[in-house]
């Protein structure tokens, strides 16, 4: 599936997809904005980081509340805390790796999982071989907020069907994962260079999500390296330059079922499945806006 020389350019295409693309443009820019960032912006976008770090632990299994998350120093006492920790790690450092992602994607996954698991395990920084598991990666189930459906309606690409929770396939092996992952790192070196610049930053960055999570090139923490590298994309592509727009915020408030239904639609491949996909990551992004609004507003008055 190729237009020109940007294979992911079909996918903007997809019904939905464009309206999906548009929603989420004029919230991001509605946040963009507001008064507070004029001043504080850079306050922000380290509340945005804590946030997102503290949903994409929730969803990687640790769902700690916020103000423990923002008050504990010691992420090393056991795995639950330490997947605290490692979300807050990457989250602190992702932004900082956006000139290395331009000309090396490949190398700002593998610091993300060394940062995750720490210099000290054998495996840091190293995709999978032959022979390794990889971590699940839904191992806690997250109800979707109450009122969530409402909060981010029109929803313009219908979700992934109801019906059982689908079961996810076993990641690839280590083959596979080197290939996709060399395809997946050329094209968004192509892009960095200037080729295929149209297709809007909501179908990139979602597709860099679901692929990461598809492979699941690492023996953990593939979920939180997934929803980082989703993050850079969308700086890197302009649509949130300061990185204020927690789209793992918004992951956790729609929950791990949603989540794991529009993930097997990118799984399937099929234009619906895609498009499916693509609306969920829209939505997450969404909420990711309206958590950031919200944080702007309490600094308006005073309450932040």
């Amino acid at each position: 599936m190729s237009t020109g020389t940007d294979p992911l350019a079909p996918l903007a295409q997809l019904p939905g997809v464009p309206d999906a693309v548009a929603e989420v443009r004029k919230a991001v820019d509605r946040l963009y904005g507001h008064r507070v960032m004029r001043r504080r912006a850079a306050e922000v976008t380290s509340e945005s980081a804590l946030r997102g770090a503290r949903a994409s632990a929730a969803l990687a299994g640790s769902d700690w509340p916020l103000e423990e998350v923002r008050r504990r120093s010691d992420f090393g006492a056991d795995p639950e805390t330490r997947t605290v920790g490692a979300s807050l790690r990457i989250a602190a450092e992702a932004g900082q790796l956006l000139s290395v992602w331009r000309h090396s994607p490949l190398q700002v996954l593998a610091r993300l999982h060394l940062l995750a698991v720490g210099d000290a395990d054998p495996a840091a920084g190293r995709p999978r071989q032959a022979g390794e598991g990889a971590e699940d990666l839904f191992p806690l189930e997250l109800k979707p907020a109450e009122g969530v459906a409402a909060d981010v309606a029109p929803a313009v690409v219908p979700p992934a069907p109801a019906g059982p929770v689908p079961t996810l396939p076993a990641a690839p092996g280590p083959e596979e994962v080197a290939a996709r992952l060399d395809q997946l790192s050329r094209l968004l070196v192509a892009r960095a260079e200037g080729q295929g610049v149209g297709t809007p930053a909501l179908v990139v960055s979602s597709v860099v999500h679901g692929e990461l999570l598809a492979l699941r090139p690492f023996g953990s923490y593939n979920g939180l390296i997934a929803r980082a590298a989703a993050r850079i994309v969308l700086i890197a592509e302009g649509l949130d330059p300061k990185s204020i727009c927690p789209a793992e915020v918004g992951l956790v408030e729609l929950g791990t079922d949603a989540y794991r239904r529009a993930l097997a639609g990118y799984l399937a491949g099929t234009p619906e499945g895609l498009a499916a996909w693509i609306g969920h990551c829209g939505r997450a992004l969404r909420l990711g806006v309206r958590e950031s609004t919200a944080v702007c507003e309490a600094m308006q008055r005073g309450m932040v």
